[in-house]
């Protein structure tokens, strides 16, 4: 048993330097032995070792450096083998889906989006359109579905943390949406569903080279959504807390949940419109706004019309609020606001600030660090290759 115990061990370590070799390549471009090991704190020994088995195994491929002279022997450099093996990418919004497809390297191949009903009666029309959307993906890029070795998708909502289950979304509600059915098809691939904010934290912690060592994302948009990264030592944690459906208001404002004085029934898109136009806040909240809309309404705000000044104020006055209640609970951390609504973050930057402020911790340690980085989606891009090539490397490097 001892001995069974030890081989495990054994394996586990060669298995988590492999890794750790082909997350360097891809992070920091294809390097030789002794880079490879600066990066890694490898040994060179156990990098000679590693790359031995890789390239035999075509998992990764010679690249030859011509030096900037034009003499002497070409240098030999590692890189992950593009076409070893493809991922799709699925970024699921309120309005729209964006396809995208990658190599082993993690490199962009093709991305398109296709724009996606706002108020369907169900999500059988949702699971065609998916199913269909990455058809086409393969077929525009002439890949055979064989060779994908990883769908991965994100949507805002409630998913499931044990399998790749939609249990709540802002416009399917509580009907569930199961992505291993949705891609039954596709069985040799390895299915994955995240929360997009989740994502989205991992790859602002990635950017930051987890340096603060915990953050906040919050994102602003039709829906309100959170994630936190805390690290203790080389430990990373990730969450995505249902912030937007905390309370804000007992008895309040009607939530696209159901409930009532949620913090997303006060700051997400139909609640800004809904506040704006004096709507009585029993009104059933409209599952999509357009951008257009809210642009309308900020104008307003910026020249100084009351009520539209008001309804930003109070959605970042409920931020501020769940915020200060989340710094109590976790820890005091720096803030990074991103999404489609940072373009609103002046006209709603006043009441964020008095929110926090009624925290105990922020009247003893000060206002937190808060920035803004408003390009969401390339971020939950960001996140999906970081996580689901660590997925397939996982995978690739247990069967051998």
């Amino acid at each position: 048993m001892m001995v069974s115990s030890a081989r495990s061990s054994t394996e586990q370590l060669r298995i988590g330097n492999a890794i750790l070799v082909l997350d360097a390549l891809r992070q920091h471009g294809a390097a030789a032995h002794t880079m490879i090991a600066e990066r890694t704190g490898l040994s060179s020994a156990t990098v000679s070792a590693i790359t031995a088995e890789l390239e035999g195994r075509g998992v990764i491929e010679r690249v030859e450096q011509i030096a900037a002279t034009g003499r002497g022997r070409p240098r030999v450099l590692f890189a992950p083998k593009r076409d070893f093996a493809y991922l799709a990418i699925i970024i699921i919004s309120s309005d729209t889906v964006q396809f995208s497809l990658a190599d082993y390297r993690g490199t962009l191949i093709d991305r398109f989006n296709e724009a996606r009903q706002t108020n369907p009666d169900g999500p059988e029309e949702f699971v065609v359109m998916l199913r269909q959307g990455l058809a086409r993906l393969l077929e525009r890029s002439q890949i055979d579905g064989d060779r994908l070795l990883a769908i991965t998708a994100s949507s805002k909502g409630l998913v499931a943390s044990d399998r790749p289950v939609l249990m709540w979304s802002p416009v399917f509600g509580s009907k569930q949406v199961d992505f291993q059915a949705v891609f039954d098809a596709n069985r040799h691939a390895i299915i994955s569903l995240s929360n997009e904010t989740l994502l989205v934290a991992q790859a602002i912690a990635r950017r930051l080279d987890r340096s603060p060592p915990s953050l906040t994302a919050l994102s602003l948009g039709h829906s309100i959504g959170l994630g936190i990264v805390t690290t203790a030592g080389d430990r990373e944690s990730v969450s995505a807390p249902n912030f937007g459906h905390m309370l804000h208001q007992s008895g309040g404002a009607l939530c696209r949940c159901g409930a009532r004085g949620c913090i997303e029934a006060y700051s997400g898109f139909y609640a800004i419109l809904r506040s704006a136009f004096e709507v009585p806040e029993d009104t059933i909240p409209a599952k999509f706004v357009p951008l257009s809309e809210l642009d309308k309404i900020a104008a307003n705000a910026r020249r100084g019309n009351r009520m539209a000044e008001f309804a930003f104020r109070q959605a970042g006055l409920a931020l501020g609020n769940g915020l200060s209640r989340l710094m109590s609970l976790y820890d005091f951390m720096p803030i990074v606001i991103t999404g489609p609504g940072t373009r609103y973050y002046d006209l709603m930057r006043a009441g964020l600030v008095e929110g926090l402020g009624q925290s105990h911790i922020v009247a003893m340690r000060g206002m937190p660090d808060i920035s803004i980085i408003a390009d969401e989606q390339n971020l939950a891009f960001s996140g999906h290759l970081s996580k689901a090539l660590s997925t397939m490397d996982q995978a690739i490097m247990q069967t051998g």
